[in-house]
């Protein structure tokens, strides 16, 4: 880790390091996985990282967990639209609803 050129344990002893430097990022080396780079304001990047702190993840770890997150949502929403639709096209039929309806009832105590 360098911090302003320097190494960091020079910087922590000259000074210069401003930030937490107990805070660490571990790049997570996966044949199977790129770097990317995204852009984000300045308060979603402190309260990602106060997240990541947290949780006890890295950076990496937490966006990717969210990212997975949020598509799962998408898909779900997807499938919950595709179905909406095609009940709308061809909707239940009276006696269709009436034969579920007598197979989710409660038993007589």
């Amino acid at each position: 880790m360098v911090a302003d050129g320097l190494p960091v344990i020079q910087a922590l002893s000259a000074g210069h390091v401003t930030r937490d430097p107990h805070v660490e990022y571990n790049v997570e080396q996966d044949r199977h996985m790129e770097t990317v780079q995204i852009v984000l304001d300045k308060k979603l990047l402190h309260a990602t990282d106060q997240a990541a702190r947290r949780t006890k993840q890295n950076r990496s770890a937490l966006v990717r967990e969210a990212l997975h997150e949020h598509l799962r949502g998408l898909e779900v929403r997807a499938r919950e639209e595709r179905d909406r639709e095609g009940y709308s096209r061809q909707p239940q039929t009276h006696e269709e609803s009436h034969l579920w309806e007598a197979e989710a009832a409660w038993p007589a105590e």
